[in-house]
């Protein structure tokens, strides 16, 4: 139903930038959440940021002040910004979609995940 894309991945300098895209194609919900996830080996998936369909924003502790989490609506991109990069930052990034879909026996619960897109950071 909802296929997510991410790019922009790579190897940057500890300090650096880097800013991650994601495309999305397919069902167009109108309630719905997106937001950027990252996970690395034997570690459970965590949120480093998500916005809602109200562009409200909210930033896991440990990325507050240096990621920037926004969306080009007409472009269907989400975008992650991010600044101020440490090698703790290293991981696979992943694009995430939660909707709502509305059916006559009540509200169903959809998540989609993209492939991720690997983020090292490295002297």
């Amino acid at each position: 139903q909802v296929q997510l894309v991410e790019s922009g991945g790579g190897l940057v300098q500890p300090g650096g930038s880097l800013t991650l895209s994601c495309s999305v194609s397919g069902t167009i919900f109108s309630r719905h959440t997106m937001a950027w996830y990252r996970q690395v080996p034997l570690q459970e998936r965590e949120l480093v940021a998500g916005i809602n369909g109200a562009g409200t924003t909210n930033y896991s502790d440990s990325v507050k002040g240096r990621f920037t989490i926004s969306k080009d609506n007409a472009k269907r991109t989400l975008y992650l910004e991010m600044n101020s990069l440490t090698p703790e930052d290293t991981a696979v990034y992943y694009c995430n979609e939660d909707a709502t879909l509305a059916t006559i026996n009540g509200d169903v619960p959809l998540r989609f995940w993209g492939e991720g897109t690997l983020v090292a950071v490295s002297s």
